[in-house]
């Protein structure tokens, strides 16, 4: 039977961010959900956040063996657990151990050395025009492609302006990471249909007067 597709909430407003959220529940007292527990999951990740096409999943899931494939989730969840700790240490102003700046560094550049600059007939960077482009050229049928496009991702994020609206959701056993592109800034919810209406009828519950025992 083939596997049934798992849809991801993609609340956090940038692939990096729902990357970090793939493990579901992780600061909750009974353990974490791992969502992206094989590399079927890991490929309906990328294809969900439109980092891969549906045709670069389906050759990627034919073309990839048993072991790559394994080594590669294994490699994604490293970088995702490095991510995670320096962007909640960005959102709490800790520095994050040298040993995940050193993963992240190490992930970064792996991406970055898989990558080819190739001529194009049109680039959306220069308008429709013919120019050069960078690619994954013969490495796009690499079991490691997601780990390499998620660390750009990653990457992307960290080193822009944009890291100073990365936010966490204000239910302290969720904490999910979002970008806040609200008006104010003032987003507090990752996602106000599950999370902000909890917490609404939460508060509800406790301003609301008790009703007395009778014996």
């Amino acid at each position: 039977m083939p596997k049934a597709q798992r849809l991801f909430d993609l609340c956090g407003g940038h692939p990096a961010l729902d990357f970090v959220n793939a493990l579901d529940n992780r600061f909750r007292s009974d353990g974490p959900v791992e969502l992206l527990a094989d590399y079927g999951d890991l490929l309906q990740f990328m294809e969900q956040t439109q980092l891969l096409s549906s045709q670069q999943a389906r050759l990627l899931a034919q073309a990839a063996k048993p072991a790559a494939a394994a080594r590669a989730l294994q490699s994604a969840h490293e970088l995702r657990e490095a991510a995670a700790v320096t962007f909640y240490g960005s959102v709490d102003g800790r520095p994050p151990p040298l040993t995940d700046i050193r993963t992240l560094e190490r992930h970064f550049l792996s991406a970055s050395r898989h990558r080819e600059l190739q001529w194009a007939t049109s680039t959306e960077s220069s308008g429709g025009r013919p120019g050069i482009t960078w690619t994954w050229g013969r490495h796009e049928t690499d079991a490691d492609l997601p780990v390499w496009m998620l660390s750009q991702a990653v990457s992307e994020l960290m080193l822009s302006q944009e890291m100073a609206r990365v936010r966490t959701c204000g239910v302290d056993t969720c904490r999910w990471l979002f970008l806040d592109t609200s008006k104010n800034h003032t987003r507090r919810w990752c996602n106000m249909k599950v999370c902000g209406n909890r917490m609404k009828a939460r508060r509800f519950q406790e301003r609301a007067p008790r009703q007395p025992i009778i014996a």
